[in-house]
């Protein structure tokens, strides 16, 4: 596969209910920043402040184009709740055909 996509990840409170990480996640595939969003519910164990932590959380997977990662990440970190959230961000290798979808 010469084809690729880029991965960006972010966590969400895992006191939100599912309408609200819905219409979070919605916003990013509306504003044509993102192709995909899926969520699912994570228990995520870090440190903190210098305490050690568990929480559950909802685990946000966004499958985006070169073009648009900047951009989704520039309204990831403006629209987080959180004061540090966990942005990553990685290009995996698709198919042709997945790789146009996303780019659009």
């Amino acid at each position: 596969m010469e084809a690729a996509v880029w991965v960006v990840q972010t966590t969400l409170p895992g006191d939100w209910l599912e309408p609200i990480v819905g219409k979070w996640s919605t916003m990013l595939v509306e504003s044509g920043l993102a192709a995909c969003v899926q969520r699912d519910r994570v228990t995520s164990t870090f440190q903190w402040e210098g305490t050690l932590e568990s929480s559950e959380e909802w685990r946000i997977q966004i499958k985006t184009s070169a073009n648009s990662k900047d951009e989704l990440i520039e309204a990831i970190t403006s629209e987080h709740p959180y004061a540090v959230p966990q942005i990553i961000a990685w290009q995996a290798e698709s198919t042709a055909k997945y790789t146009d979808w996303v780019e659009g």
